[in-house]
């Protein structure tokens, strides 16, 4: 026995198709139609059964070997192909295949699909005006198959068109369809609906097709005709006086009425959007064509009437007067008054139609231009003009911009110094115009200079002006006041003049001089004695003391800014030249001086080369050595019988040649300076030889060769230490006193 069952669910539309495999092998399908119809875009669900096979095996395919465009889910005795959305590539005849052992069935089903998912949509080509011809279209959007398609428009109840599309399409593809239809809407139209039918016959039998439907009312308009106007109490009218204008238009929808006033150009200039104008408090520039228009989607209708205002006799006056002379940078109001009109109407200009560069604001009778702030743009002669009616009244006033804000400025081009010239320097910054300025420099009571400057007609501008003088202080100019005199003036100008000036003392330096230096106790010590060095400078303003001392290679070491400077214990490295710098902003004075600092004698060197002991015929060199500086006088002595013998020594050096046995004793050197002196002794041993037989070897030759090197080379050594231990020399013969 077989089971079936086919199943539409919404717009799921799911089927069910049934299998049913009998003991007679026989298989049907349910329901008995071929074909279903699937909307694109929809979900659709095929399932295949069976009832009498436990445990088939399923397959799907499209007759063409086609893609399936679906998902296959298998479970038990069905099979279910879902296709969603269903699209164009679904669009084939479906088999499903079951097997059962060896047993093999197959059914078909054909899947049709279409679209018709939108409500038709009408549009008018304009608004529907009677008497008009206006275009209606109808259009289906994303209709398929397109061939199936019928539209028909009716109004009301009357159907004014029916299309088909019976032509075939090329291509599989969703299409806007439309139909139009052109006719000129009557006063019977009105209230009447659009209707728009769309019809898609899916179906090949009798089953009733899809059919979607949109209803649009039909509004008709009727251009604004017949629009009049009514004017009380009159057209023509006394300046003061009130006025009522009404306005009618007819037409469907009703109009909108707007008032307007045609301008002297030909625009017009919107007053009201009311039926009824009224002007209240006329003026005689109130007079003109005023325009009323009825407006509605489909029209207008305009209608004119003139108005005539007639004026009144009026005065005009404007402060402050004829002329005013405005500071730059301030705020200055110009004031209009008009008298005996009841409206005026005021509007300002410069003579040359420039712009005001200024802001106007009238109430009632008065009319204000304030030029705030004031700039070299308001340089103008400015005009009032007044209408009252039809009259017309100006009166002027010259504004002449000027700046002098700000107070002379005195510089210097350096520091006075007596003696030096100075250049002073009076600047007016940011004068206008200087053709007005004169400026004076005074020197206490005294005028140094004046300069008066003339006009530079190409230029109009803020400037800077100046003047320049060159004198040379004294010390009698201290304490004196610079005035610098600036005055703004003209003729032209009915002012006091403007007046700034500035003042300056003057203070005037005296560059540092007479520098001296004073040493106390002196300038050569001893060593471990203490020394104050006083400097003294005269200036204006009193000098600044520095001390500093002067190293080898020429430059300064700062040391003190004291003006006394002590070594309470010297030594020997505290030696050299000290410089005392007077300082003040107007220059520098020096003074030197040059401290020394004596050491007694010590650390002598007495030897003899090449032996204390030598033999009789050999060469003996007597060496004395001192490391002092200053230098010291070196005596070298031999003790004799009655005393000691001087010997005549070259750079403490004493040579015996060819030593004889007398030569032998007592050797003493004495180094001594105006500080001390300090004594050494050696013993000289002489031995005599075997023979009497002179004697004269080459060893002896070296060794007379090697002494006289040797003596050089201690003079060399002594020379050098000398100038290791202090820079400069002092010598007992050649000392001066000390000048400071």
């Amino acid at each position: 026995m077989f089971r079936k069952m086919f199943v539409i669910f919404g717009a799921s539309d799911i089927l069910w198709m049934v299998f049913a495999v009998s003991q007679a092998s026989q298989i049907d399908i349910f329901p008995s139609e071929p074909e279903i119809f699937a909307q694109i875009g929809d979900s659709v669900s095929l399932t295949c059964s069976t009832a009498s096979c436990e445990s088939p095996s399923f397959s799907w395919r499209t007759q063409m070997d086609s893609p399936l465009n679906g998902k296959v889910r298998n479970e038990g005795t069905t099979s279910t192909l879902t296709m969603d959305p269903v699209s164009f590539g679904n669009e084939h005849q479906y088999l499903c295949t079951a097997i059962c052992g060896a047993m093999k069935l197959e059914k078909a089903i054909q899947v049709k699909i279409y679209s018709f998912s939108k409500d038709p949509e009408i549009h008018l080509s304009s608004p529907p005006e009677v008497g008009k011809p206006v275009t209606v279209m109808c259009s289906v959007p994303d209709v398929y198959p397109f061939e199936r398609l019928e539209i028909e428009l009716k109004k009301g109840n009357r159907s004014m068109k029916i299309q088909d599309f019976l032509e075939p399409s090329e291509k599989k593809a969703q299409e806007t369809k439309s139909l139009e239809v052109t006719f000129p809407p009557t006063d019977e139209d009105i209230g009447k609906a659009l209707v728009c039918q769309a019809t898609l016959h899916i179906y090949d039998d009798d089953s009733p097709p899809k059919v979607r439907k949109t209803t649009k009312e039909l509004e008709v308009y009727i251009s604004p005709k017949d629009t009049a106007i009514s004017v009380n109490p009159s057209t023509r009218l006394q300046e003061g006086d009130s006025v009522t204008m009404t306005c009618t238009s007819a037409g469907l929808p009703a109009p909108r009425i707007l008032w307007s006033k045609k301008l002297d150009n030909g625009n017009l200039q919107l007053l009201s959007e009311n039926a009824t104008l009224t002007l209240i408090s006329m003026r005689a520039e109130d007079s003109g064509i005023y325009v009323c228009e009825g407006d509605n989607p489909v029209g207008k209708d305009r209608k004119e009437v003139e108005l005539i205002v007639q004026e009144k006799n009026f005065t005009v006056e404007i402060l402050p007067g004829p002329q005013i002379a405005a500071q730059i940078g301030d705020s200055v109001v110009l004031t209009c008054d008009v008298r005996d009109c009841d409206s005026p109407s005021f509007s300002w200009r410069t003579q040359i139609d420039s712009p005001l560069n200024g802001n106007a604001r009238s109430e009632g009778s008065k009319s204000t231009l304030t030029l705030s702030p004031v700039s070299l743009e308001n340089e103008h002669f400015y005009l009032c003009t007044v209408m009252c009616g039809q009259r017309k009244l100006e009166k002027g006033i010259q504004v002449k911009p000027y700046s002098f804000s700000s107070d002379p400025e005195i510089e210097m081009s350096g520091p006075l110094v007596s003696g030096n010239p100075v250049t002073v320097s009076c600047k007016v910054p940011n004068v206008y115009p200087f053709d007005w300025l004169e400026i004076e420099l005074f020197k206490g009571e005294s005028i140094m200079m004046n300069k008066i400057f003339s006009k530079d007609v190409s230029k109009k501008a803020l400037e800077t002006k100046s003047l320049e003088k060159t004198f040379i202080p004294t010390t009698e100019d201290t304490g004196n006041v610079l005035v610098c005199l600036a005055r703004l003036s003209t003729d032209e100008m009915e002012f006091e003049p403007k007046q700034r000036q500035s003042t300056q003392t003057l203070y005037v330096n005296v560059a540092p001089r007479d520098t001296t230096i004073l040493v106390s106790p002196s300038s050569i010590l001893e060593e471990g004695s203490s020394v104050n060095m006083t400097c003294a400078s005269d200036g204006l303003p009193a000098p600044k003391i520095l001390w500093s001392r002067q190293l080898s290679n020429g430059d300064l070491q700062p040391i003190s800014e004291n003006a006394t400077l002590t070594f309470m214990s010297t030594k020997m490295e505290d030696s050299g030249i000290y410089v005392c710098e007077g300082i003040n902003q107007a220059g520098i004075s020096r003074k030197e001086v040059e401290l020394i600092i004596q050491v007694a004698p010590k650390d002598i060197q007495l030897t003899a080369f090449p032996s204390e002991s030598v033999k009789e015929g050999d060469t003996v060199i007597i060496s004395c050595i001192c490391g002092n500086v200053p230098p010291t006088l070196i005596i070298l002595k031999k003790k004799a019988k009655t005393g000691y013998t001087v010997l005549q020594s070259t750079d403490g050096a004493y040579t015996i040649h060819r030593a004889q046995l007398e030569d032998a004793g007592v050797y003493q050197c004495e180094s001594k300076n105006e500080v001390g002196s300090q004594l050494r002794s050696l013993t000289l041993d002489v031995k005599g030889r075997e023979s009497n037989k002179d004697y004269f070897s080459p060893e002896f030759l070296m060794l007379y060769c090697a002494s006289a090197l040797i003596l050089t080379a201690i003079g060399m050594i002594a020379y050098f230490a000398r100038r290791a231990n202090m820079t400069g020399s002092y010598s007992l013969v050649e000392a001066q006193r000390t000048k400071v």
